[in-house]
């Protein structure tokens, strides 16, 4: 299935996505609808779990293949990837486990997304020092920004690939190659690019995103990727009989975490998230990363230009190519952005409601692939 066929075969886009049956839905940024395959997946495994034990029903290759399925999207190896589930889980485990000292300091960007903030400004507890990104506007982190604010105690950075509301996506291999030539981790929170942009693992040491965004995939079926030089440094903090060593399930007289990734899985797996996890990164593998981002792209090109001839004004709208993510954020000054969002939403147009720390809101967009033209110039008809 390819973008082009699915946009030209109406009955074969609402076959693969029934969301479109009945509703336009420009909110992936948000909670995503399931496709029908991914749906079809975690149903199947449901039914077959009626039968009897739901481990022993299950595919015995679905978490090796997923392990592989999420390596090949990310461009790293399979014992690097951990299926934690929500993103919040992964950011945590890296946080909670990071061997630092008092005194070294992280930095990270208050208006990122809370899950990508609490988890370091906790570290404070520990006499680290968190430091506070300081930019001009709102989302937009340049490579000097970061260059600029970091110094030899800096013993990790973390940021966003994607902000939640500006859309801006950060330079993630020019910041990558910056930290890595001063020796500092870069952990990244890619839940608003995994499965709409290339996220690549080698400009990142950490990557965790969950799968109802952009993925396409069922909540709390995320992954964590630890790059295999860090998994002794980032110790885990959760313990089970999965993530150490119990043979024939006895305790074992000391703790020896599992020699890769699966070390931060302390316990029993998320079969039914999984299966639709794996479904998910089947079809986005399938229809190809490179061909969804240029997708987004030409929807954005014009659709920012049509937003802006009816008076809005709208975040990051001249960002650089590589800079331009799949959000749409947009407001006017003195228009109730609040009213507007609800009557999309009586006209069966599912958009986010956003704001920022000034007090502004502004209606989020945030369509997919599976997106036609027809149905954003029936939004627009209604802004």
């Amino acid at each position: 299935m390819t973008i082009a066929e699915l946009h030209a075969d109406e009955v074969l886009r609402q076959a693969e996505f029934p969301v479109t049956r009945g509703r336009i839905f420009l909110g992936h940024a948000g909670v995503c609808p399931l496709p029908r395959r991914v749906a079809d997946a975690v149903a199947h495994l449901s039914l077959n779990s009626c039968e009897g034990d739901q481990e022993a029903v299950v595919d015995p290759e679905l978490l090796s293949e997923t392990r592989a399925l999420a390596a090949r999207l990310i461009g790293s190896q399979p014992d690097e990837i951990a299926l934690v589930g929500p993103t919040s889980l992964g950011l945590s485990l890296v946080a909670n486990g990071l061997r630092l000292r008092r005194g070294e300091n992280v930095l990270v960007y208050l208006d990122d997304y809370p899950s990508n903030v609490y988890p370091w400004m906790a570290m404070a507890e520990r006499g680290i020092q968190v430091r506070l990104l300081n930019i001009r506007e709102l989302g937009r982190i340049r490579p000097v920004d970061v260059l600029g604010q970091i110094d030899e105690q800096t013993k990790l950075v973390a940021l966003a690939s994607c902000h939640f509301v500006s859309g801006w996506r950060i330079d993630l291999e020019a910041i990558g190659k910056i930290l890595r030539d001063r020796r500092i981790p870069f952990c990244v929170d890619a839940i608003q690019t995994l499965g709409a942009f290339p996220t690549p693992a080698a400009a990142c040491d950490f990557i965790a995103a969950d799968a109802h965004k952009w993925l396409l995939g069922p909540c709390a079926a995320g992954i964590l990727y630890v790059r295999k030089e860090y998994q002794e440094w980032v110790r885990p903090t959760v313990y089970g009989w999965h993530n150490i060593r119990s043979p024939q399930y006895l305790t074992a007289e000391e703790i020896q975490f599992r020699k890769d990734a699966r070390r931060y899985e302390a316990g029993s797996a998320n079969l039914l998230g999984i299966a639709g996890l794996r479904a998910a990164l089947r079809m986005i593998l399938d229809i190809g990363v490179a061909d969804i981002a240029a997708e987004l792209h030409r929807k954005r090109a014009w659709i920012i230009p049509a937003l802006e001839a009816k008076g809005y004004s709208v975040l990051q709208s001249v960002s650089p190519a590589g800079n331009a993510g799949g959000i749409i954020s947009f407001h006017k000054a003195g228009g109730e952005m609040s009213a507007l969002h609800q009557k999309l939403a009586e006209k069966s147009i599912v958009t986010s409601l956003r704001g920022d720390r000034a007090g502004n809101q502004y209606i989020r967009i945030s369509p997919h692939f599976y997106n036609t033209d027809e149905e954003l110039h029936r939004f627009l008809a209604e802004v």
